[in-house]
């Protein structure tokens, strides 16, 4: 497969990792960063849930050494991009297209973690003249492949559903709380205590910074925990695109067995068992190899 490249949508190669830059997308915006080599091979990161594109400063010394261009979108609802509480997994391609005009990209590799998973997955059955080749990391699986959802993640999917007011005002208290509270308050929201001695201070610091962005606006969190408990609106039989899968064997936030069970539904897909891998190590042991093509 011939590697997507880039055309920088400014010549400008001394542009600030992590610049924000603001797409018009239907009656509001999307809002994305960039990181790494501003003319190297594209590649799109899907943040969590929540998330933002602030996640993408994990990856920033791996673009640079692999000369990757990373292109990292606030979903709508979350950080700086126009709320559409009416959006479903399926229609993932029409914001990723605006980002993607706007980067002069035609077409890119994709990464999703955690929530961001579902999105990737979706922009390859949808829009697959947009995706080179797809990797998901720790990645949610559809309610049909995981009926062991916790008891949390089923109250929080029906009161996004049935009261999303009173979810976004839960979400608000989470936020405020965590702004004044040290990094491990927001981690223990998903990774086990002994998983957080193995996350640097600096990471930590950086995940605490993502998830209060995310929280800036609660939209996009209350608009995903409901439609994670849906039909996604698309067969991962559909996709026609290499898939890679990642996933940690002691993730206790998504358990194992929906990648399992994600690999063997996607036609063209290999799954790498991260041993003793959390919910997040495994993504920040792996950060250089899903951005590897070579």
């Amino acid at each position: 497969m011939t590697e997507p490249r880039s055309v920088p949508s400014t010549p400008d190669s001394r542009r600030k990792s992590g610049e924000q830059r603001t797409v018009p997308f239907e009656d509001g915006r999307i809002v994305y960063a960039e990181y790494g080599s501003p003319d190297g091979r594209p590649v799109l990161l899907f943040h969590g849930t929540p998330g933002s594109r602030r996640v993408g400063r994990l990856f920033e010394s791996h673009a640079r050494a692999q000369d990757v261009r990373l292109l990292v979108p606030d979903r709508p609802g979350y950080g700086r991009s126009t709320p559409r509480s009416d959006r479903t997994l399926a229609d993932t391609g029409t914001f990723v297209e605006a980002v993607l005009e706007s980067a002069g990209v035609s077409r890119a590799d994709v990464v999703g973690f955690s929530g961001g998973g579902p999105h990737a997955l979706a922009l390859a059955a949808t829009h697959e003249h947009l995706v080179g080749e797809v990797d998901v990391v720790s990645a949610t699986p559809p309610p049909t492949l995981s009926p062991s959802r916790s008891q949390m993640h089923r109250v929080l999917g029906t009161l996004a559903t049935t009261a999303p007011t009173v979810l976004r005002g839960l979400f608000r208290i989470q936020a405020w709380a965590a702004a004044r509270r040290p990094p491990s308050f927001v981690l223990s929201g998903f990774t086990t205590a002994e998983e957080q001695t193995a996350i640097s201070d600096e990471a930590a610091e950086l995940l605490k910074q993502d998830f209060l962005e995310a929280l800036s606006s609660t939209h996009g969190f209350v608009t995903e925990t409901a439609l994670f408990g849906q039909e996604w609106g698309f067969s991962l039989a559909e996709i026609d695109r290499p898939v890679r899968l990642w996933h940690g064997d002691a993730d206790e936030t998504v358990p194992v067995e929906g990648a399992r069970a994600m690999a063997d539904a996607i036609p063209d897909a290999r799954l790498e068992v991260d041993a003793d891998g959390g919910h997040v190590t495994t993504l920040l042991r792996r950060c250089d190899r899903l951005l590897d093509r070579s």
